[in-house]
């Protein structure tokens, strides 16, 4: 107490100061409307420089779920693409009342779920990314992933209840069937192990007018992957003399090293799909063997 009135005794002409000063500043704009008006010009400019600056900083901080939300409602809207159902062949047969048609008698083929990216490698050469989706949620093997951009990412090998693990475009042993947009030729997309920016693409003949700039998508022949996907566009073509294709460098659509949200994809026909090639391969086999 002692040191508090020392304080005011030391301080008394400039505290007598401060409160005359307000005094005179209150009657100054409480009596003139210009000061006045001048005044509270001033006060709201300094009031609304704040409130933007605490409105920048608390919208930083609501971005994540922001950012949710936009991804959640652009699965809702990927799952109303066309490209997702086929045309049911009518002439023929009986459709079962479970089967998932629209409002159009579109069957569905695809279906999207979102996820989140967990885990991610760029530098190895079998590269992995986890998410934060397992079977608990619906998803299992051989299921498309893709950026939120819509451009592909990866397949799903791997899962357990809450997580999946994704073999990237960017692993030396993925395989992806893939098209040059312009002509529609098919061919197969791999990655060397190099440069995580850049993609190969096989297979595409010589008599294909491919340019720099044209646009790979995912092939009509993937059982994985929806057709017409962007995969990338193509950065550099080598023509191997020995060979009647060509090698297309091609620069990916997906920044792989920011991956944050993704959608996978399942194939609702996959599963008869690749029954069916393995019943026709057994069926060719057994013939074969018949005529020996």
């Amino acid at each position: 107490m002692h040191n508090i009135f020392l304080f005011l005794r030391r301080y008394s002409t400039f505290i007598s100061f401060l409160v005359l000063q307000v005094i005179a500043l209150v009657m100054l704009f409480r009596y003139n409307k210009n000061q006045r008006a001048f005044f509270l010009g001033k006060a709201n400019e300094i009031t609304g420089y704040f409130n933007s600056k605490y409105n920048n900083a608390e919208d930083f901080f609501h971005l994540q779920n922001e950012n949710k939300r936009v991804h959640q409602l652009n699965d809702s809207l990927r799952n109303l693409l066309l490209s997702n159902f086929t045309t049911p062949d009518i002439s023929v047969g009986v459709f079962s009342d479970t089967t998932n048609f629209d409002s159009s008698g579109k069957v569905r083929r695809y279906f999207s779920r979102t996820a989140q990216v967990v885990g991610n490698s760029v530098s190895e050469e079998k590269n992995y990314i986890q998410l934060n989706r397992g079977s608990k949620y619906g998803i299992s093997d051989n299921m498309a992933v893709v950026n939120s951009d819509g451009s592909a990412v990866g397949v799903v090998v791997n899962v357990s209840e809450n997580f999946s693990q994704v073999m990237s475009l960017l692993h030396i042993q993925s395989k992806v069937n893939a098209m040059v947009k312009r002509s529609r030729n098919n061919g197969r997309i791999e990655w060397d192990g190099k440069n995580p920016l850049v993609l190969t693409l096989k297979d595409i003949p010589k008599s294909d007018a491919v340019a720099v700039g044209d646009s790979v998508l995912t092939g009509l022949y993937s059982y994985n992957f929806p057709p017409g996907l962007l995969i990338g566009t193509v950065e550099e073509i080598i023509n191997e003399k020995q060979s009647n294709f060509f090698i297309l460098k091609i620069k990916t659509a997906t920044n792989f090293q920011n991956l944050q949200q993704v959608f996978v994809i399942e194939n609702l026909q996959r599963k008869e799909q690749v029954e069916l090639d393995k019943a026709t391969h057994k069926k060719i086999e057994e013939i074969n063997k018949v005529k020996k």
